[in-house]
C-alpha cells in the first residue's frame, strides 16, 4: 500500500505505549493497533487531529506516501 503509517515512530519518540496514546487520544487500543500497523482502511480527521495533539505532531509526521514498486523492480508506469 503506498500510504505508510509512522505513528510507532513518533511513539517512540515520545517515549509512549499503546495504551496510553488510546486512552489520550479516546480510541481503544485494538484500533489504535490497527492503525499503527497500517491495516485501517480509513482514519477519521477528529482523530487524526487527536494523535496530533497527543504526540504534539504534524498529520505529515504520521503519514506518508510511498510509490508501489512492483515485485520485479520494473517501475515503467505501465499500469497507470
Amino acid at each position: 500500500m503506498p500510504i505508510v503509517v509512522d505513528i510507532d515512530v513518533m511513539m517512540a519518540r515520545r517515549k509512549m505505549s499503546v495504551g496510553t496514546l488510546a486512552d489520550r487520544v479516546g480510541i481503544t487500543p485494538a484500533n489504535l493497533a490497527k492503525l499503527k500497523n497500517g491495516r485501517a482502511k480509513a482514519v477519521r480527521f477528529t482523530t487524526l487531529a487527536a494523535l496530533c495533539e497527543v504526540l504534539q505532531c504534524q498529520p505529515g509526521d504520521l503519514l506518508r506516501w510511498e510509490a508501489d514498486v512492483p515485485a520485479d523492480g520494473a517501475a515503467d508506469g505501465a499500469d497507470r
